[in-house]
């Protein structure tokens, strides 16, 4: 198969084409060597802290904005060369830097600083040397355009955010907020421009808390704990990342990270949490921030890939790297001044030399004027153009914001919940067909986490009323959200109980003065003082002696007839008499004490609580109520009561109806509530209820104010004018003394316990037992010879030394004083028969009266009721002469007996 032959008219016409496309690329090629050996460089200066991550940031960026701009630019005649400078992070470092740019370099605009407060100065070099000083990050308010024409914010002003703040809490109905910032010029720059906005919507800021850059942990902590003293809940969060974090640490520490707050940051923090580790995240949970929103495009995705990898390159130890709104701020940044720059036609690039004279200039006296300055602000003025951060043009010398993010912060990530607009305030999304208006619904937000993992808004003060009028109680809790006037009128918490009738009196009635272990301790102190007192005079008394029943009979029968005085027996030795005026003086009191508890019982009109307090209720299970949605609540829950056994009524009617129903069938056995309502409650159900238990003391009813308000002093002022004249008691003699009646004053007082005498059980105690002591230790000191002896067993000894203590101590005097009256019983026995037995009838009578009158002193006395002359003398007791000398003979006999057991 042949090829088909070409005409040579075609072939012509092929051969011309490629002859015209060839000279074309070589006009082109051309055309770019012209271009390039034509180009201008211009020098632009470079002032960031190249160790930080915004300069490193920045850096990065500027030179990927110049290399894309003259890329796609390629026939443009300038070229901006870089000169850069490190700042060191500091002001002075800054300004040096700028001044050597601009001194030696002679750049013709500078773009940095990062911070505002490197701005600051920076600024006004500039000015004086009218060069343009173009800013992606310096975003305080503070640096104005107005006020200085050279200065350039490619980034968005921060008092710009502050009507999205103001939408947020005005959405939600908060009055009050307390803004948190950096005691620096970033911090307070945007500070009245929030003051402002926050005012507009009639929200209260009480507070400022100012927190310095260099602060220590422990210097922010005591600044946040005076937060936790304030009413405001709602806080403003103004500062650089690094610092916020640490602030939200020691705030999750203190608690203030908790459902009862909320936290808003501004786009200092929120724009930056790419910084930010996973940790730091953990304190930020349910946190609300605001940030610049940036619209999503190709080119943005696109550039974010190319800086990534280009940044890698250059620091390969940040891996973990993120580019943020600022390094877009950058980009386009030098993009606009790029453009700005090659719209000045045949500029001249130079520097006019300082007109200041003599050799004590300083350097910033020496600086030169740029020639191009004002045509170069008019040009950057003028430009505008879609960056890769959205749209960028200078208006009055800075970015106009658009929208801003609301975003809440849940997990390691955020979650945006709706956006702000100028012109349609909250938007649920950036969906403009349907908005009519500027809104600010919270329904135009999405669910919000909020601190504490909680979604219910948080329980904050909505401020709608300037005063509460009522009986409202003055307690500690609510003072610190709200100021009270003076009380108008006391008021204490109360339990109420209904009342026992005890009109039937039981057999056994005289048994209810005492409690039960009173009784007992009672009975056990009788049988101790009388055991004392046997020990005590078993060896020296013969009324302590004799069988061991009668021991005890007469033991016990001692003890307990001083109960009414009525003991015979003697007490001889000086301990017993120690201990039995200690036993009488307890007894004196403990039986006064009862019968006056006893006449009360029986003449006394017996209405008696049924409950007596509240421990009562708490061991029993008893159910109980209170006013609902009273305070009582709280202190209910202090006093530990299950919450099943608790319950609520609305009036009085509804706690007849609880009492009458009673803790088992579903009603309750008490109730709380405060002394006003009580004391109409006992006028309503006369000698029903009644009063027990503990008085709670509280601050009385008083009238509410919003902290800080300045009625308060005037209106407390009133009421103490009302409460010191009798115009306060015409009113509480009208509702309360006039028909109320205390029913507590008919109830018989409690029972006496233990608790109100142990003090005396105790020094009755104390005194036997020490006179017991006394008396062992002397008693085993004279029978030391016993014990030492060694030819017995100890046991043996033990026996010898009881059988000694159970015979009658022969030293004691009440013995020998018996030993000399019985001698002189038995001469005078003796004498009376010699008498009769005489046969001398001429004795004289006054002999025989003499003796009759002896032994009858003898007899009678011997039974300690001495004779009188107007008694009759008993003839019939006088023993005979011959039973009288067998006596006699019998104890002579004895005693020597006795006298040779001693030897």
């Amino acid at each position: 198969m042949g090829l088909f032959p070409i005409a040579p008219s075609l072939r012509f016409s092929c051969l011309f084409i490629a002859f015209l496309l060839l000279l074309v690329k070589v006009q082109v090629a051309v055309a770019q060597n012209n271009t390039t050996s034509t180009t201008i460089s211009v020098n632009v200066g470079v002032v960031l802290d190249l160790d930080a991550w915004t300069g490193k940031l920045g850096l990065s960026c500027f030179n990927m904005a110049l290399s894309d701009f003259y890329s796609n630019h390629g026939d443009y005649r300038t070229r901006l060369v870089l000169n850069t400078r490190d700042s060191k992070g500091d002001v002075v470092g800054a300004a040096a830097a700028a001044l050597d740019l601009i001194k030696n370099a002679q750049v013709q605009a500078i773009i940095g600083p990062e911070n505002s407060m490197q701005a600051n100065f920076v600024i006004d070099m500039g000015n004086k040397a009218q060069v343009p000083i173009i800013s992606f990050s310096a975003t305080s308010p503070s640096l104005s355009s107005i006020r200085h024409p050279y200065f350039f914010r490619a980034t968005h002003n921060d008092s710009s955010q502050v009507k999205a703040i103001s939408a947020i809490i005005q959405a939600f109905g908060w009055r009050e907020a307390v803004p948190i910032y950096v005691d620096n010029e970033f911090g307070e720059g945007v500070i009245p421009y929030l003051f402002d906005a926050l005012e507009e919507i009639n929200v209260r800021i009480p507070y400022r808390s100012v927190i310095s850059a260099e602060a220590t942990d422990q210097e922010i902590e005591e600044e946040l704990r005076k937060l936790t003293t304030k009413q405001t809940r709602v806080f403003i969060v103004h500062m650089t990342p690094i610092l916020g974090s640490r602030l939200f640490d020691i705030a999750k520490e203190v608690g203030l990270i908790s459902e009862w707050y909320v936290w808003i940051m501004t786009n200092g923090m929120t724009n930056l949490w790419s910084w930010m580790d996973h940790s730091d995240m953990e304190s930020l949970q349910g946190v609300l921030g605001v940030r610049n929103y940036v619209p999503k495009s190709k080119e943005l995705e696109s550039f974010k890939v190319r800086w990534k990898r280009k940044f890698l390159q250059n620091n390969p130890s940040m891996v973990n790297a993120a580019l943020d709104i600022f390094g877009l701020w950058a980009y386009d940044a030098a993009f606009a001044l790029a453009m700005a720059v090659e719209k000045l036609n045949n500029a001249n690039f130079s520097f006019e030399e300082s007109k200041a004279v003599g050799s004590a200039r300083t350097d910033l006296e020496s600086l030169g004027i740029s020639q191009n300055g004002p045509k170069l602000i008019q040009a950057l003025s003028s430009t505008r153009f879609k960056g890769i951060s959205g749209k960028f043009e200078f208006v009055n010398g800075q970015l106009e914001p658009s929208v801003f993010q609301i975003v809440n912060v849940i997990g390691n990530g955020e979650k945006v919940i709706g956006f702000w607009t100028p012109k349609y305030g909250l938007i649920k999304k950036l969906n403009f067909t349907n908005l009519t208006g500027y809104s600010t619904s919270r329904t135009n937000l999405g669910t919000i986490m909020w601190p504490g993992d909680s979604h219910s808004v948080p329980k904050l003060f909505y401020g709608k009323y300037d005063a509460a009028v009522g009986d409202i109680s003055i307690i500690a809790n609510r003072s610190l959200y709200v100021d009270f006037t003076l009380p108008y009128i006391e008021s204490d918490v109360v339990m109420v109980v209904p009342i026992k009738n005890n009109s039937n009196r039981n057999a056994l009635v005289f048994l209810e003065p005492l409690t039960g272990d009173l009784w007992v301790t009672s009975t056990c102190f009788f049988v101790f003082i009388g055991f004392v007192i046997w020990v005590l005079e078993h060896r020296i008394s013969e009324d302590f002696r004799g069988p061991p029943s009668h021991q005890v009979g007469t033991s016990l029968w001692f003890s307990f007839a001083i109960l009414v005085f009525a003991h015979r027996e003697r007490v001889v030795s000086n301990l017993s008499r120690f201990v039995v005026i200690i036993w009488c003086f307890v007894v004196l009191i403990l039986t006064q004490s009862y019968t006056a508890s006893l006449t009360s019982l029986l003449t006394v009109k017996q209405l008696q609580p049924t409950i007596t307090n509240e421990n009562e209720l708490l061991k029993t299970g008893e159910k109980v109520a209170y006013k609902n949605g009273s305070f009582i609540r709280g202190f209910i829950q202090q006093l530990n009561f299950n919450s099943a056994n608790v319950k609520t009524y609305n009036s009085s009617d509804v706690l007849d109806e609880l009492f009458t129903k009673g803790s088992a069938n579903g009603g309750i056995a008490a109730a709380f509530d405060e002394t006003p309502y009580v004391k109409l409650l006992l006028e309503k159900y006369r000698m029903k209820y009644t009063t027990a238990g503990p008085t709670i003391k509280t601050g009385g009813f008083g009238f509410v104010f919003p902290k800080g308000s300045p009625l308060v002093a005037d209106v407390s002022r009133a009421i103490l004018n009302v409460t010191e004249s009798d115009k306060m008691r015409e009113i509480e003699n009208k509702w309360f003394k006039k028909h109320c009646t205390d029913s507590s004053t008919l109830v018989s007082s409690n029972r006496l316990d233990l608790g109100s005498f142990w003090g005396l059980f105790l020094i009755a105690g104390v005194a036997a037992a020490l006179a017991l002591i006394i008396f062992v230790a002397d008693f085993l000191y004279k029978q030391r010879h016993v014990l030492r002896g060694s030819e017995v067993s100890a046991w043996k000894r033990i026996l010898q030394v009881l059988t000694n203590f159970d015979q009658k101590d022969p030293s004691s005097h009440t013995f020998r004083q018996s030993e000399l009256t019985e001698g002189r019983r038995i001469d005078n026995i003796e004498m009376m028969g010699a008498v009769e037995a005489s046969p001398n009838t001429n004795f004289p009578h006054c002999a025989s009266n003499s003796i009759q009158t002896d032994l009858s002193s003898v007899f009678f006395g011997e039974q300690g009721r001495p004779s009188t002359s107007h008694e009759v003398e008993d003839t019939s007791s006088i023993p005979s002469p011959e039973i009288a000398i067998h006596e006699h003979t019998t104890f002579l006999e004895a005693k020597k007996e006795k006298h040779t057991e001693n030897e």
